[in-house]
């Protein structure tokens, strides 16, 4: 996972999960226009394991934070140039050009670490499957993604909200699921065939909430936003402290 290289970028012509749009509307008597991606659904789950009182997190490279970091390190002021042996300045590299990898006229160094696009997540998956309800969606990714199987009948709907509303406006519906070491069945990892390379990840509960303000844990707002939930409706009944 934290093997990145060979990095170019392009344009995005065609998808199978996002297609770029633009509406134009009067708001007001105002015109106005505003770009937008259309994107799929998505469903994600809370996963707590009963054995071990710990939550089961997933943790995977996403391009997207990765290149946003990218984009940042550029911003930052300029650097004072390390000395070589000799005392010679090293050269700067040029900057990359779109379409050209790190490879092509450019040191390896300008990209930031692997790490840098690596974050915590939540189990989840796109709702791309019309047969299927939310629940079992839900459930497949549990067991694709890490490793349990459980009835999609215990998996308890928390609730639905709108995602990137800026940008895509996506509805995620979150759900909670308990498991036990009992239930697991595999290890995880995703689906390969789907490019899906998963870490499984587990976060003692008395841990939970100070990895979940941790700035320096890269990690999504679902992540937060669960172990919040959890906090307020689920810790009385295992009598432990998540740590707030």
């Amino acid at each position: 996972m934290e093997e990145i290289n060979s990095v170019e970028v392009g344009p995005c012509t065609e998808s199978e999960y996002l297609k770029p749009l633009r509406v134009h509307y009067n708001q007001n008597g105002t015109k106005k226009t505003w770009d937008f991606m259309q994107t799929h659904d998505s469903v994600s789950v809370l996963i707590f394991n009963t054995t071990s009182h710990c939550f089961v997190l997933v943790k995977q490279f996403r391009p997207a934070v990765y290149m946003c970091e990218w984009e940042r390190s550029k911003k930052q002021p300029p650097q004072p140039a390390e000395k070589t042996e000799e005392g010679a300045a090293e050269a700067a590299a040029p900057e990359p050009q779109e379409g050209q990898s790190a490879s092509e006229g450019e040191s390896s160094s300008q990209w930031p670490p692997a790490s840098a696009g690596v974050t915590y997540e939540l189990c989840a998956g796109l709702v791309d499957k019309p047969d299927l309800s939310l629940e079992e969606i839900a459930r497949q990714e549990v067991l694709e993604e890490c490793g349990y199987d459980i009835p999609a009948a215990k998996l308890k709907r928390i609730s639905s909200y709108r995602s990137g509303v800026g940008v895509t406006g996506a509805k995620q519906t979150l759900f909670y699921a308990e498991v036990s070491d009992d239930n697991c069945v595999g290890a995880g990892g995703g689906e390969p065939r789907e490019g899906e390379l998963i870490e499984v990840v587990k976060v003692p509960l008395h841990e939970a909430m100070t990895f979940a303000y941790d700035e320096r844990i890269p990690k999504t707002m679902g992540v937060i936003f669960s172990f919040i939930w959890f906090h307020n409706n689920m810790s009385p009944k295992y009598k432990i402290s998540t740590n707030v």
